[in-house]
């Protein structure tokens, strides 16, 4: 029987493989783009574009395909790909915070290494995290040792879910340090001209609003996921486990729009890419990753 749960999914992955695919497209379409800020953007997208295509073809493997060692390579897939999104948009914070804290040299090759060296230990982290019930960490034959998330063990899901429990506090505590850099800029400035204008007020309010909402929607999309995967419980009905893994996949279907489409050169690239007779009549400006 189809399942509507296993459906949206599905619908859900499509949208996020066709949104993340075009992101992909533009930056590697556009020799411009090759800022450490576009790499990391770009390492977003393209892990957000494989776990919507795991979700193809977990529906596939699920309905067409039946086979149990699919279904762990599926489950692997996403698990890793995942992770992989999570690990990038925590990449991201850390640029970010670097490109405030450091701003004097953050425009230099130790910048760039540190860059490849965080997506290096990111992608291999989330590797690692994806073979975990390829390589036996699972319970195909131990339906005791299952998780709501099937077939995972409980021990791997609360590994998982500590995991984005420190990435998410991590993350908090360099946005709410970030919150504080854009702040005291912003009153330095009013200093030296000596009176605090409202322009002055509303980039500050703009800029600490834009963060909560970056925080806030990932918060929103994978605390109830995370949160449930320690506290459910196998013999739970499955409703619960689709209810709180839907919503974590749409911050997959959000990010491209955060970090990539309200951006003007990815814009620009885009006009390029879909009509190129269209002539930018702002030159390229690659602005840093706390404008993003």
């Amino acid at each position: 029987t189809l399942n509507p749960w296993d459906v949206m999914l599905c619908v859900s992955g499509t949208a996020i493989a066709c949104e993340n695919a075009l992101v992909v497209a533009i930056i590697c379409y556009s020799p411009a783009l090759r800022t450490p800020m576009f790499v990391l953007v770009g390492s977003l997208a393209t892990a957000d574009l494989l776990a919507g295509l795991g979700l193809i073809l977990n529906f596939v493997f699920q309905y067409v395909i039946r086979s149990e060692t699919v279904s762990l390579l599926t489950v692997g897939f996403l698990v890793a790909s995942f992770a992989a999104s999570v690990s990038s948009l925590l990449a991201i914070t850390v640029d970010r915070y670097l490109s405030l804290y450091n701003a004097l040299t953050y425009y230099s090759e130790r910048t760039v290494l540190c860059i490849h060296t965080m997506l290096a230990g990111a992608w291999g982290v989330s590797l690692c995290l994806g073979l975990l019930p390829v390589l036996g960490w699972n319970c195909l034959h131990d339906r005791a040792a299952c998780s709501v998330v099937r077939p995972l063990t409980k021990s791997n899901v609360t590994l998982l879910s500590a995991s984005f429990f420190l990435v998410f506090l991590i993350m908090l505590h360099l946005y709410i340090e970030i919150c504080k850099i854009v702040c005291r800029h912003a009153h330095q400035i009013a200093l030296q001209q000596h009176f605090l204008t409202a322009s002055h007020y509303v980039a500050t309010k703009k800029g600490v609003s834009t963060l909560a909402i970056i925080l806030g929607t990932f918060g929103a999309s994978w605390l109830p996921f995370a949160i449930y995967c320690v506290v459910g419980d196998p013999d739970y009905p499955s409703v619960y486990t689709y209810a709180t893994l839907l919503p974590a996949t749409y911050n997959s279907m959000i990010n491209p729009i955060i970090y990539a489409y309200r951006n003007q050169e990815i814009q620009r690239s885009m006009w390029v890419l879909f009509c190129g007779c269209f002539q930018a009549k702002v030159p390229f400006r690659s602005r840093s990753p706390s404008d993003v």
